[in-house]
């Protein structure tokens, strides 16, 4: 079965744990064996977290599904969709899509809204822009969300000249600009190239502006969406939506625009646009949340201003407020910027500290965290060996492109070929070349 070899790498693990599908087996044994037997069973694997976190197991599971004899309806297209949306598996969104239609539903208008966000998060505008054109042929009346997801689209791939275009459209309409309209421009500016010089004080007017949107102009979660468990964050591709679920201060969502521009200016490394954000929030009496204080964070740290971004760590962590992981590690990869002797120094004891007072890495911390550091072509190579054991101990999988770049770190360094790490790191990048084919986890 595919999933089955999907998910288990090496085709044998989870064959093992559930037994194979044999449909020459008892119908007894095959009850027992088979992982959904109705709708309601193949929607709960669908949508649970394994499947979500592996969103190309989507067209297994559809498959099994089809052999199964089970005929998915309107809800099961749409969670196949949105799994799709949240792994920015375009091709397959469409291929569910056109699935559904071959049996006979149309496209709601929430299927063209998960549709217009999926391009979105794949830098696909002129997809997006069909996509409308098609709601407008099959008479699928467009809401407000279609048109934000439709600015986002545009945004993501820098066409300001669309995104206008759309906002006159909506005032046109009458329809208000809301908190995500603006936010949207802001990220229009920011992805636009070639990027203007008055880039960075278009964006402080954007964040000026958006403090007159009014609250009846705002956009609220479809029933759908809660159902879904998607927010407004997550279905416009913000750079809140991973956290948006966050709690203890992480996120206040009032401050959706101002999430953007600090978002934005640490991209950009523009330290004076932060500056003017930070005073903008001082003025109006509000105090910034956790995010805020980590794209800050990011924005000095990245622009080389050390001192700065190793401030508003320690103040944080001296405060009454629960200490958060995303600060050592955000922390930790600013300091690695341009690898110098006191950068990595500071990553180094970070690392160091986190681990000591229990805070473990995920696998796309860990990940994201070994692949810079193993940049390092000068030096001992202290942090990516740290970040490396910490994985190891933790039992948490290097992908192929963390495992290959932290091989040809050590191989530069001139390390024997029996060094025990060494060793380790050529069995482990052998692993996984063997699972994903030759070449496995080059860029």
């Amino acid at each position: 079965m595919k999933l089955l070899r999907a998910i288990s790498g090496n085709h044998r693990a989870v064959v093992r744990a559930l037994g194979r599908r044999n449909f020459c087996a008892p119908s007894e044994d095959y009850l027992k064996r088979n992982y959904a037997n109705n709708e309601a069973e193949y929607n709960t694997v669908i949508a649970s977290p394994a499947v979500q976190r592996r969103p190309y197991l989507l067209r297994d599971v559809y498959d099994d599904m089809l052999l199964d004899g089970v005929k998915p309806e309107r809800d099961t297209f749409h969670s196949l969709v949105v799994g799709t949306m949240k792994g920015a598996r375009m091709q397959d969104a469409f291929f569910f899509c056109d699935q559904m239609k071959a049996m006979g539903l149309v496209p709601d208008v929430a299927l063209y809204n998960y549709l217009i966000s999926t391009c979105g998060k794949c830098n696909n505008s002129d997809q997006a822009i069909w996509l409308l054109e098609e709601m407008k042929r099959s008479e699928v009346k467009p809401t407000g969300q279609t048109f934000i997801c439709l600015l986002h689209a545009c945004a993501a791939s820098g066409r300001l000249d669309r995104v206008y275009a759309i906002v006159r459209d909506m005032t046109a309409a009458g329809l208000g600009l809301n908190k995500f309209c603006y936010a949207a421009l802001i990220l229009a500016h920011k992805n636009k190239s070639p990027r203007s010089d008055d880039t960075s004080s278009k964006i402080i007017e954007l964040v000026e502006q958006s403090k007159g949107w009014s609250s009846v102009d705002q956009t609220t979660d479809s029933a759908e969406n809660v159902m879904k468990g998607i927010s407004e964050e997550e279905l416009y591709n913000l750079p809140t939506g991973e956290y948006v679920h966050r709690r203890g201060g992480f996120i206040a969502r009032q401050f959706t625009v101002y999430h953007v521009a600090f978002h934005a200016f640490a991209d950009l490394r523009d330290t004076q646009g932060t500056d003017s954000l930070l005073e903008m929030l001082e003025k109006d009496g509000k105090s910034p949340d956790v995010f805020i204080l980590l794209q800050a964070m990011r924005c000095y740290l990245h622009a080389g201003d050390l001192d700065r971004g190793l401030k508003i760590f320690q103040d944080y962590m001296n405060s009454n407020k629960p200490p958060m992981v995303e600060f050592y590690t955000t922390l930790a990869e600013g300091a690695m910027v341009g690898y110098t002797p006191r950068g990595m120094q500071i990553a180094q004891e970070t690392l160091v500290e986190m681990n000591n007072r229990n805070f473990f890495l995920s696998y796309k911390m860990g990940n994201d965290l070994l692949l810079a550091a193993s940049g390092e072509k000068t030096g001992g190579y202290t942090v990516a060996n740290l970040l490396w054991d910490m994985m190891q101990a933790r039992k948490v999988n290097p992908t192929p492109a963390a495992v290959e770049a932290y091989y040809y770190g050590l191989k530069e360094r001139d390390v024997p070929e029996d060094d025990p790490r060494l060793i380790h790191v050529t069995r482990a990048l052998d692993n996984t070349r063997l699972r994903g084919g030759p070449g496995a986890g080059r860029q």
